[in-house]
């Protein structure tokens, strides 16, 4: 069991809220490409980030899927898609507050995957 936060009273949760909650987080973020972006999002805060600039930063992702990944990720308010005033029109993406938000679990992530290759490495 793990103790949550439920409109600000810490309780514990059951099995089946904790394989709700699981089940939610794969849906939003799962998938081979979701992470990634939002990853090389959060690298570059500071930048206005276009669509090519991602589509060449995330080695292996076509143009149709990071088009689709994208707009999930738009309709799941962690990205927002933002339509600039220039000739020709030029579309940027950054992550918004609530995106900011999986970052934590993206970093746990990333050490988790760092620690695993060492262990593995070590073993073999």
């Amino acid at each position: 069991m793990t103790q949550i936060k439920d409109q600000g009273i810490l309780r514990e949760t059951s099995c089946s809220e904790e394989l709700f909650a699981i089940r939610d987080s794969l849906e939003i973020l799962g998938g081979k490409w979701k992470l990634l972006i939002l990853i090389y999002l959060k690298n570059r805060q500071d930048q206005l980030v276009h669509f090519k600039m991602i589509e060449r930063g995330i080695q292996g992702i076509s143009a149709k899927m990071l088009s689709k990944e994208l707009k999930e990720l738009e309709i799941n308010e962690l990205v927002t898609r933002t339509i600039q005033d220039t000739r020709p029109i030029t579309v940027t993406y950054a992550l918004t507050d609530y995106g900011k938000s999986v970052i934590p679990v993206i970093e746990a992530l990333v050490q988790w995957g760092f620690d695993h290759r060492m262990m593995i490495k070590k073993t073999r």
